[in-house]
């Protein structure tokens, strides 16, 4: 079933993901080669407690982490490692699904560990593009395979990358992944059709090869590109309104502010942003 979410539910869901975009800030404050992925997952832990936030992650279908940390080739859902050190040049994606009384928020961010190839940062650049392109379809009357058109057209047909297809977006809340999904492929005028009020993430997974996966893993869990490209992956959580879609997890309200549903996301995203930066601190 889909909800279709109130003014003051909407507002509530800001708080959680203006804590969840916090947590990016922070992280980009000490990744750096050197540090292991777990030193992410021990920061994102202790902030959460700071900032009140539940991390939804831990006990999802048995995940134990707060956060999913997938390295180069990793597409999605890689544990947090001790003996992982990261180096010169990795490509590092982190999720996480946080609540905030009750209300959820999703994203995943790419991080590049210090400098990283051309064609790594090209990957990046246009993965995050396919995200923006892919929410200004998501108003009132288009499709959900009107979002996933415009992804696959632009990164696969204009640049020539793989375009996950296991791995989908979702809706979001009450609970984490919710009806519809939502996929990053696709074509226009078909599916489900989009109202005002749905909550949805779209999080477009990119590989510089194959776009099929290997979920191989005895984990259960990790994902790899199937012939060993790399992989990039951003996604933010939205409400489809009739002004348009509005960014519930933007790290940049100032960058973003035509997606901006009101005023009261940026106080929310300062208030956390300094929990998460003093935290931070502690781990540089």
């Amino acid at each position: 079933m889909i909800t279709l979410k109130s003014p003051r539910e909407i507002d509530a869901m800001e708080k959680a993901g203006a804590a969840l975009a916090a947590m990016h800030l922070g992280i980009r404050e000490f990744i750096k080669p050197g540090i292991s992925s777990w030193k992410i997952e021990e920061f994102a832990r202790k902030y959460f407690k700071a900032a009140g936030a539940k991390a939804e992650q831990i006990g999802f279908e048995g995940y134990k982490y707060a956060t999913c940390v997938s390295i180069n080739d990793e597409i999605c859902h890689g544990f947090p490692r001790k003996n992982l050190t990261l180096k010169k040049g990795d490509l590092v994606k982190v999720d996480t699904v946080v609540s905030v009384d009750g209300f959820f928020s999703d994203s995943c961010w790419s991080y590049a560990v210090g400098e990283v190839k051309p064609e790594i940062q090209k990957l990046m650049d246009v993965t995050k593009q396919a995200l923006f392109m892919g929410i200004d379809q998501c108003v009132p009357g288009n499709r959900i395979g009107d979002i996933g058109a415009v992804i696959q057209h632009y990164t696969e047909d204009e640049n020539g990358y793989g375009d996950v297809r296991e791995f989908v977006g979702h809706g979001i809340q009450p609970t984490m992944h919710e009806d519809p999904m939502v996929p990053h492929y696709g074509e226009h005028g078909q599916g489900l059709r989009l109202k005002k009020g749905m909550t949805i993430t779209v999080e477009p997974m990119i590989n510089t090869g194959t776009w099929e996966a290997d979920t191989s893993d005895p984990s259960g869990w990790l994902a790899k590109t199937a012939d060993g490209s790399w992989s990039c992956q951003y996604e933010h959580t939205l409400v489809v309104t009739d002004d348009g879609p509005k960014i519930l997890t933007s790290q940049d309200p100032e960058a973003d502010a035509k997606y901006m549903y009101n005023d009261n996301y940026a106080k929310y995203l300062e208030h956390y942003a300094k929990i998460s930066r003093e935290i931070a601190e502690e781990f540089k």
